[in-house]
């Protein structure tokens, strides 16, 4: 068949070409299938102990059990249907997942959660906390996920903030012996510049020489609390520069709504998770961040699920009292549920929850919203892996590996926090080699040898 450009030709694009090529898929490797918890726990540095987690867990299967003793309740609460068994399985995961893991990610707060206490105080908490960090690591009772947020890099607070940091690696890599916990992580709230970011890096860099850390090894999450975290003063997209700056360190990004919204000037009165300007945001995050491998995190629901009566000091509630707390909680959680399953549906799978009693709720509505797209993402997927080895089996380069990573990262989210089974993930077609495995293309390589 006759064509016009000569093969040679063509040499200088292709080399050209396949240099951009390269570049952008350095940039951008595609969605992260390492594990993402579902939340981030934050609590005050000053009430940290190794046994946070289980404590929590405590708490948390309390309020279930008192205020969603069966399943029939919960799908009154969440609007869930009974039709089948979706109430049941929920209600019966979630028990096993507050029993088992609790808390996928404990935050320890030296910010808003912890406020400014004098120095001594400050300098005697950071010790403590790693002290108990590290005894945690060693019992084995740490989450899969911890870390700590400092306060911000402003001029007023960087050399507290930094204090905080050294004293609490110090203490840590002392009591440790130089681990640190997996998925050890720095939070840094209300990032507003690039050199804020370079500067949480290169002390990070001293702190690692100094403790005798590789370089590299203490990770960070950034916090968008200001519009100037998105937007630089030209209007151009900042996120991924801040991103850019901390050289590799950056594994999260978290969503701060009521700073973020205050910032913008939004009353009080209005400043709420969805909030339009909030939505606006987390499009700004997604978009920016779309194939990097960052993880998002959205903000909290600050109504807490508490009912307003306590039994007084040896005498129970009235049943009155008990119904009205009941009607509390059951407020929180629809409110929560409704947040997360909206921030779900946005692609957002992470969150906070700042009491334990919202973390059965997250769970639940966790659970629902994958057991209800089980069906349709196993007929997707099982289509997708035919038309991938369909290509493979004609020779043909099958050139559409990012979706097929999205598709199987549903049911490894999934698996992860607990709302699917192996079994129903090998329902969609897939071994449980094949899962182990985390990679689309390592599927399909296996596939095509096989």
């Amino acid at each position: 068949m006759k064509t016009t450009l000569p093969a040679q030709s063509l040499s200088d694009t292709r080399t050209a070409l396949q240099a951009a090529n390269k570049a952008f898929n350095h940039r951008y490797p595609g969605e992260s299938s390492r594990r993402q918890p579902v939340h981030s726990v934050y609590g005050g540095a000053h009430l940290f102990k190794a046994e946070t987690a289980s404590k929590l867990a405590e708490v948390a299967l309390r309020s279930w059990e008192e205020h969603a003793p069966d399943a029939r309740t919960l799908a009154g609460v969440l609007g869930l249907t009974e039709e089948g068994g979706l109430a049941e399985k929920v209600h019966a995961r979630v028990v096993a997942k507050l029993r088992r893991e609790a808390v996928e990610d404990y935050r320890i707060d030296f910010e808003d959660g912890y406020g400014h206490r004098p120095d001594a105080e400050e300098d005697g908490h950071a010790v403590a906390a790693a002290e108990e960090m590290g005894r945690g690591l060693e019992r084995g009772s740490l989450p899969p996920f911890i870390g700590l947020r400092i306060k911000s890099f402003s001029d007023e607070l960087f050399g507290r903030s930094v204090r905080t940091l050294d004293l609490f690696l110090s203490a840590l890599v002392e009591k440790t012996g130089g681990r640190l916990p997996p998925g050890f992580v720095v939070t840094l709230p209300k990032v507003s510049i690039r050199e804020q970011v370079v500067a949480l890096d290169s002390v990070l860099i001293g702190l690692e020489e100094g403790l005798g850390l590789p370089r590299g090894v203490v990770k960070v999450e950034l916090m968008v609390e200001t519009p100037q975290a998105l937007f630089d003063r030209q209007g151009r997209v900042e996120l991924p520069l801040l991103v850019g700056a901390a050289r590799g360190r950056c594994t999260g990004v978290h969503f701060g709504a009521y700073d973020y919204t205050a910032a913008c000037g939004i009353t009080a009165a209005h400043q709420h998770l969805f909030h339009p300007s909030c939505d606006f945001a987390r499009h700004v995050m997604q978009v920016s961040l779309a194939g990097t491998g960052i993880h998002l995190s959205d903000g909290a629901t600050t109504t807490m699920p508490v009912g307003p009566h306590k039994a007084p000091k040896g005498g129970v509630l009235t049943p009155e009292q008990q119904v009205e707390n009941r009607a509390a909680v059951h407020r929180a959680w629809r409110l929560h549920a409704d947040n997360v399953r909206r921030s779900l549906t946005d692609g957002f799978y992470q969150g906070w929850d700042l009491h334990p009693a919202q973390v059965p709720v997250r769970y639940a509505a966790v659970y629902a919203f994958f057991l209800e797209g089980l069906d349709e993402a196993s007929r997707r997927l099982k289509a997708f892996m035919d038309k991938a080895a369909q290509a493979t089996r004609l020779g043909d380069v099958f050139d559409d590996a990012a979706t097929g990573q999205g598709l199987i990262n549903f049911f490894l989210r999934g698996i992860a926090c607990g709302a699917l089974t192996e079994d129903e993930a090998r329902a969609a077609g897939l071994t449980l080699d094949e899962l182990r495995t985390r990679s689309f293309l390592e599927i399909l390589q296996g596939r095509r040898k096989g």
